[in-house]
């Protein structure tokens, strides 16, 4: 196994100790690092236990060792009962109370090199593996139990066996190993808190950029920061609706996934031609597309947006070489007015128009030539200085009776 592996192979081992489907991310992480911060205890624990034995402190050595054991014990039931609460309270327990107790039987603070300091890894822990309103009651029990050190100290044994030479070393060893148990205890916290974040910033982008294809911008800040009826009214807007012509006769000629191909294409080329416009796409149905200019963002030029736009399209499809080889046109249908712009619902939501200048535009399309971008005198009116313009005459639309249109034909 290479060096750089070995890090990762422990943390795997160590997330699989007492690990549970059911598990939040943080508890997943609290439970690595607190198995992880348990063996490096009780590594600690076995050597500081050997070293004071083999300098003749038996009884002081039986403490760390003692320790490494019961931590061990707890470990492996852990894993077994997977009972998190328990073990976390037991390591607390233990790494709080030994050192005081391996102080005592040193011979008091000085003695024992300072041991007690371990006892700091407790209220530390508490603040890294329980709920943060509990870390002060360990940080409390630690300072009563460095008070009781220095209260205990006039009637413990004033010598030990270690050299003072060795005492320092331990006053080197102990201190070393607190802090960089602690340090590498929080910094894996901290590290793998960042981690975390960054991954939960990716999905937020993701999710961010789901949201904005389906709403413009203006309308998902407002359903992201309120939960109310988002609905305006706007004066002044064009719509364009644009329908494929033999649509219907061409899915028999065509197998579905080169249908859904071909559609696939042209309609992501007309949203290349939105985000060319800066005009707002509302819907695709089967082969028909639907855009609006003006909204929600008010522009003057909406109409010649839309014309615009419209004449791209119609390039595009006497160019494009599967719609020149099978002859396949749009109908296109613009008209310009006041509409009301809204969201509907709250599970698959829209961004959707309503009112009159809505359905004159969808007439205009079906009552359109194919090839062709009709008019309304509406749109006629705001864009005649800019485009040139063929009067078709007047025709019977539904629900509108005789209405005078025009054909887009170029711009000036």
């Amino acid at each position: 196994m290479l060096p750089t592996q070995f890090p990762r192979q422990l943390i795997t081992t160590n997330a699989r100790i007492g690990a549970d489907p059911n598990d939040s991310d943080d508890v997943r992480l609290q439970k690595t690092l607190l198995v992880g911060g348990a063996f490096m205890f009780i590594l600690a624990g076995a050597l500081w236990g050997l070293m004071y034995m083999a300098f003749g402190e038996w009884l002081a050595g039986s403490i760390p060792l003692g320790y490494a054991a019961i931590s061990l014990c707890s470990v492996i039931l852990f894993a077994w009962t997977r009972r998190y609460r328990f073990f976390r309270f037991s390591q607390l327990v233990l790494i709080l109370l030994l050192p005081f107790l391996l102080m005592v039987a040193l011979g008091g603070f000085i003695n024992s090199s300072a041991v007690v300091l371990w006892s700091l890894i407790c209220p530390l822990g508490a603040l890294l593996f329980d709920e943060p309103r509990s870390a002060p009651r360990w940080f409390l029990a630690f300072l009563g139990l460095l008070v009781l050190s220095g209260l205990v100290q006039p009637y413990v044994r004033l010598t030990n066996h270690l050299p003072p030479t060795l005492v320092i070393a331990f006053f080197v060893l102990n201190i070393g190993a607190v802090s960089a148990i602690a340090f590498t205890l929080l910094y894996s916290f901290v590290r793998q808190k960042n981690s975390a974040l960054g991954l939960l910033r990716i999905e937020q982008e993701k999710s961010e950029n789901l949201l904005l294809n389906i709403l413009p911008k203006e309308i998902a800040a407002i359903l992201k920061n309120d939960n109310r009826t988002i609905a305006e009214h706007i004066p002044g807007a064009s719509i364009l609706f644009a329908d494929m012509v033999g649509f219907t006769p061409l899915t028999a000629q065509m197998k579905p996934g080169e249908m859904v191909e071909l559609l696939n294409e042209i309609f992501s080329y007309f949203d290349s031609l939105v985000d060319k416009y800066g005009v707002e796409k509302i819907r695709t149905i089967g082969d028909s597309y639907m855009v609006a200019s003006g909204v929600p963002r008010p522009r003057s030029d909406h109409a010649q947006a839309l014309a615009h736009m419209a004449l791209d399209i119609q390039a595009y499809m006497h160019t494009h070489p599967t719609c020149v080889t099978r002859q396949l046109d749009f109908r296109i249908g613009i008209n310009s007015g006041s509409v009301v712009a809204g969201v509907i619902g709250r599970k698959k939501f829209i961004y959707d128009l309503w009112g009159d200048a809505v359905n004159t535009a969808s007439r205009m399309e079906s009552h359109g030539m194919p090839g062709k971008i009709q008019i309304t005198r509406a749109t006629y009116e705001l864009i005649r200085d800019q485009f040139i313009c063929e009067p078709r005459g007047t025709v019977s639309v539904k629900g509108k009776g005789e209405m005078e249109v025009w054909f887009v034909a170029s711009a000036k």
